[in-house]
């Protein structure tokens, strides 16, 4: 599992031009209250990992946070060097967050991390949080997924005798997440005993794409990156015939997120 893990999180330097065009902004809603749980304000500093192409990091250095970006794909580094010119106050560090130190002396506010927490190694990475926070310090972090509303577009379900079809189905017992209802991580973050005054808060949103903006986001996902060229193809090929037969040639994808702030606990 870990060395999945360590192979597919890398997958996604290939696609870097596609992250920042494809991924989606976070709500405006989710930045606003990360801010409001963690009290972080202009001149705090924040460690984030995992930055991708600066998708949270450029709403957040609006704010006038000192943000420090930890980003092990080199390509992705770079894209969000260039997004977050503009803010002198922004350093993105192209290094894996397990293996990183921060300058001697330096401790941090909050540690964030947008859609990357998972992908850090979990025998280290709260460990390593806590021990660069300061005192009275937050960790916060969150992953956009898919989720199906009740009412949704019935367009995914549909669509996975293909990905049956060519080997990628989902795994047994796997289902489909409702909005507001998404597994959250507050017990494994309680069994550290590092952090305590854990909040969880749930977000979501919907996106209307087209055949070519839903495949370009499609490679921007660790599994369809890591698929055979003849899977993408039979894929994206019904993708783009199944769309093509709807009369405005879209599809509408719902997104969840679950924001989770833990406290630093001092005493340990």
């Amino acid at each position: 599992m870990a060395d999945d893990r360590e192979a597919l999180r890398t997958t996604f330097d290939r696609a870097a031009n596609h992250y920042n065009q494809s991924r989606p902004d976070y709500p405006d809603e989710l930045i606003e209250e990360l801010l409001f749980l963690t009290g972080m304000q202009s001149g705090d500093r924040v460690l984030e990992v995992g930055c991708g192409t600066g998708k949270a990091t450029r709403p957040l250095a609006t704010h006038g946070l000192r943000i420090t970006c930890i980003e092990i794909g080199d390509g992705l580094a770079a894209v969000a060097r260039h997004k977050l010119e503009p803010f002198p106050q922004v350093e993105v560090v192209h290094a894996a967050f397990e293996g990183w130190e921060p300058p001697a002396g330096t401790s941090f506010d909050a540690v964030i991390a947008a859609t990357a927490w998972h992908w850090i190694d979990p025998t280290v990475r709260y460990r390593k949080a806590w021990e660069i926070l300061r005192p009275g310090g937050h960790l916060a972090f969150w992953s956009a997924i898919h989720v199906f509303p009740e009412h949704g577009d019935p367009f995914f379900q549909e669509i996975q005798e293909v990905y049956d079809e060519i080997g990628e189905g989902l795994p047994p017992g796997a289902g489909y997440e409702r909005p507001g209802e998404l597994k959250d991580d507050r017990v494994e973050i309680e069994a550290t005993g590092l952090f305590d005054e854990i909040t969880v808060r749930q977000f979501d949103w919907e996106i209307v794409y087209d055949a070519d903006s839903y495949i370009d986001l499609l490679n921007t996902f660790s599994g369809h990156i890591a698929m055979q060229p003849w899977q993408r193809e039979r894929l994206y090929g019904e993708i783009r015939r199944r769309l093509s037969a709807r009369p405005d040639g879209r599809l509408r994808r719902h997104w969840g997120a679950a924001l989770h702030v833990a406290h630093r606990r001092e005493s340990m």
